[in-house]
C-alpha cells in the first residue's frame, strides 16, 4: 500500500449513512454457440462508497470539506467505516476470539495476517484485513484465547512472541473490528449551496485502497 496514508478515519457520522459496497471485474465472453466463457480479472473485490449520502446538514458537509482538504482531494488515503462490514463476527453479534481462521502455526512462523472469509462451501473468498480497529483484535490458539500477541494496526499482522509462537497444526483465530483503507475518487468537490438546502445531495465518490 502507498506510503500517502493518514490514519484518521473518515466522520463517523457520515460514513455510517453512506451507500455502497464491493466491485468486481469479471470478462464475459460469448462463443458462436451462444455459451458463455467467464474470466475473474482481479483476484479481490474493491469497494466504492458514494459519501454524499450521509450528509444531512451544513455542519456535516463543512466537516467533510475539511477531511477533503486535509487529504489532498485524491492523494492521501484514510480509514472509512462500513455500517454493513466492520467485524470479523455476524451482523448483531460481538467480536470474539474464534470468529476468523487467519492461519496455521508451524511451530517457526510467528507472524499472521487478519482476514476475513465470505462464504463457506462453494467458493470461499479470503480477504485481506489491513486495518484493524486498535484495542479491538482477539486471538486464540486451538480454541484458547491468548493475549501473548501484538498486532499491527496499519497492517493487520498478528505477531507472537518467543515462547508463544503456535507449535505445528495449531488453528490460529481472531477476532477483530476494521475500518476500509479508502480515498477520495475525485479530486473535485462542486457544492452548490442553494442545491443542498433544496435536498440535493453532493457527489463525494471514495474508492478502496487495496493492500
Amino acid at each position: 500500500m502507498s506510503n500517502a496514508f493518514h490514519e484518521v478515519r473518515f466522520p463517523l457520522d457520515v460514513s455510517l449513512r453512506t451507500g455502497g459496497g464491493p466491485e468486481r471485474r469479471t470478462d464475459v465472453v460469448i462463443t458462436a454457440s451462444g455459451r458463455e466463457e467467464r474470466n475473474q480479472k482481479w483476484a479481490h473485490s474493491r469497494r466504492r462508497y458514494e459519501a454524499g449520502y450521509g450528509i444531512k446538514s451544513l455542519n456535516a458537509l463543512s466537516a467533510v470539506v475539511a477531511f477533503f482538504e486535509e487529504r489532498r482531494g485524491r492523494l492521501y488515503g484514510f480509514r472509512f467505516r462500513d455500517r454493513l462490514d466492520w467485524t470479523s463476527a455476524a451482523p448483531g453479534a460481538g467480536v470474539a476470539p474464534g470468529d476468523q481462521r487467519i492461519g496455521i502455526g508451524d511451530g517457526a512462523n510467528a507472524a499472521f495476517a487478519l482476514t476475513k472469509t465470505y462464504g463457506v462451501t462453494h467458493a470461499p473468498y479470503v480477504r485481506p484485513i489491513a486495518k484493524p480497529v486498535a484495542g479491538s483484535v482477539r486471538v486464540a490458539v486451538d480454541g484458547v484465547e491468548t493475549t501473548a500477541f501484538t498486532v499491527n494496526t496499519t497492517t493487520g499482522l498478528v505477531t507472537f512472541p518467543p515462547g508463544a509462537v503456535p507449535q505445528a497444526g495449531a488453528v490460529i483465530t481472531a477476532g477483530f473490528q476494521f475500518d476500509v483503507p479508502v480515498r477520495f475518487d475525485t479530486d473535485t468537490l462542486d457544492i452548490n449551496l442553494e442545491a443542498f438546502e433544496a435536498g440535493a445531495i453532493p457527489k463525494i465518490p471514495l474508492i478502496e485502497i487495496l493492500p
